[in-house]
This record gives structure tokens, sequence and C-alpha cells, in this order.
């Protein structure tokens, strides 16, 4: 999905608010680390028909976007019979070439191909601390640490999930949620107002070219 300028840079100063909330309480270059990442999510094991799916419920590492950006629609669907199933609340993070750093935190069901990570968190209330841990340029670099392949490295499923954090208490958590889900409901506000406002320029488009519509009597 393309965002203008203005959106784009909206949701940049917003998704690095949230990041700087959580490198403040929970960076492991300040704090010891109490515990990996496998204590607070797993792999999706789940599976979704491909029939099920659409153009813009479906992600693949084509779709998703460098730098953190959001994913554009897919320009098609995979020729298998089903796929991985992501649930709201997951977070996608494109397992070839981690360098480019590719993630999504997941908003409604959709689903994903092979060459994207499904992290699925323990529980809804460890979603947002999830998404903010995954997003952390610490974790792109330890993950591209431990890729293997030259040409079309890809992420070590097992070396991912023994990535040191810093595991939250009850109050800490708590206190987290209250200020960051307000910050990521916000980015996918933005996201969709963009991509309806997308769908109508789209449709109106042929149309205006075609000269279907006539808007030569506008007074701009």
């Amino acid at each position: 999905m393309f965002l203008p300028p203005l959106v784009g840079d909206i949701n940049k100063n917003l998704a690095d608010q949230a990041q700087a909330i959580y490198a403040e309480k929970f960076d492991t270059a300040v704090h010891a680390p109490t515990g990996i990442i496998s204590d607070i999510c797993h792999y999706s094991t789940e599976k979704v028909p491909i029939e099920n799916l659409t153009v813009t419920t479906y992600f693949s590492t084509e779709n998703m976007q460098p730098n953190k950006a959001s994913a554009t629609v897919a320009t098609s669907l995979p020729s298998v019979p089903q796929t991985t199933k992501c649930n709201p609340g997951d977070v996608l993070v494109s397992n070839i070439r981690p360098y480019f750093k590719k993630i999504e935190y997941i908003v409604s069901g959709c689903g994903c191909s092979t060459d994207v990570l499904c992290f699925v968190p323990e529980s809804k209330e460890l979603s947002t601390f999830l998404y903010e841990t995954l997003y952390a340029d610490k974790f792109f670099e330890y993950m591209v640490a431990g890729s293997k392949g030259t040409k079309m490295p890809r992420g070590d499923k097992q070396q991912i999930m023994h990535y040191p954090i810093i595991n939250p208490s009850a109050d800490q958590l708590s206190s987290f949620n209250e200020i960051v889900i307000p910050i990521l409901e916000l980015i996918a506000n933005n996201n969709a107002e963009n991509k309806r406002l997308a769908g109508i320029r789209d449709s109106l488009l042929p149309r205006l070219m075609s000269g279907e519509i006539d808007v030569s009597d506008i007074d701009i």
C-alpha cells in the first residue's frame, strides 16, 4: 500500500514514539535480559485455505515493504491449496534477506507465505510488546547475524527464538500497553483510511481517463 508522504511521516513519528517507550523500559543494552523471545511467542502452525484469502489479506516477502513500512496489496495469490494462517495480534517478519527489515502488525485475519515468519504471542496482552520487540533494529541485527546463505540469506528459526529479552512484569506490561496500544491503533487507522482513499482513486481514475466522468465544468 502506497502511503502519501504526510501519512507516511505521521506513521513513522508514531512508530518512533512507541519504540522509544519500549527502549526506555526494555532495552537489553541497559537492563540485563531475563528471558528469550520463545518465552512470549511461538510460530504459527495454523493453516488457512488460499480460497479464503484475497490480495489484500495475503502477505509475502514481495508485498511487505522494507524499512518497516506498511505492506502493499499482493499482485496475486500462490498456487497452493493452503498457507500459514495469521490472526489479529500476530506479527509478521519476512525471513528472506532480513536486513530489509520487513515487519507487519496484524489487525485482521490473513495468511502469509512460507517465506514469512508469523509470530503468535502467548497471550493477547503480549501482542504489542512482542511487536515492539521485533520492531527494534537490534532484533533485525540479531536475525541477520544468524541468517544462513549468501545470495538469498534466510533467518535461522531456532536461533531467532533464542533472542534475549526482558520479560515484563504484569504491572510493566499493563502500563506499557496503556500507552502503546493507542499509538498502534492510530497507525492502523491511518493505514485503513489511506487504503480506502486509494481504492476510491483507483476506481475513479479509469473513468476520468475515459471521459466517463466530465470534470470540465469544475472550477478549481
